[in-house]
């Protein structure tokens, strides 16, 4: 039951990323004929194309151990810089990557 509550969650939080919302109003500007075919919405056509998910994007973001060269015992993380997608993501989230490391680290 939590996951459910979750994923609800996170679909309002994301809404403005996510296919679903855009398409609501051509879903239900459609005749309600089962034999008709649905008609798939430019939004969807898009992310069909590019075979990509959301998740697939903020799966991307990258944490790096970065040594420092002269001393080998100098490790800190760094996490890379998120993509325009990640950043609006973690925006709608109201999450920073980087807070999520650094306090990771302090643990």
């Amino acid at each position: 039951m939590r996951a459910y509550y979750l994923e609800r969650h996170l679909r309002r939080k994301l809404a403005p990323l996510l296919s679903e919302d855009s398409e609501r109003a051509v879903a239900e500007a459609q005749p309600d004929s089962p034999v008709e075919p649905a008609q798939v919405s430019p939004a969807a056509q898009s992310i069909a194309a590019s075979k990509r998910t959301l998740l697939e994007h903020l799966g991307a973001l990258a944490l790096n151990y970065v040594t420092v060269a002269q001393h080998d015992q100098l490790e800190f993380p760094l996490v890379a810089q998120p993509t325009a997608l990640q950043t609006k993501a973690f925006a709608l989230l109201d999450v920073d990557p980087a807070k999520i490391v650094s306090s990771e680290m302090a643990s």
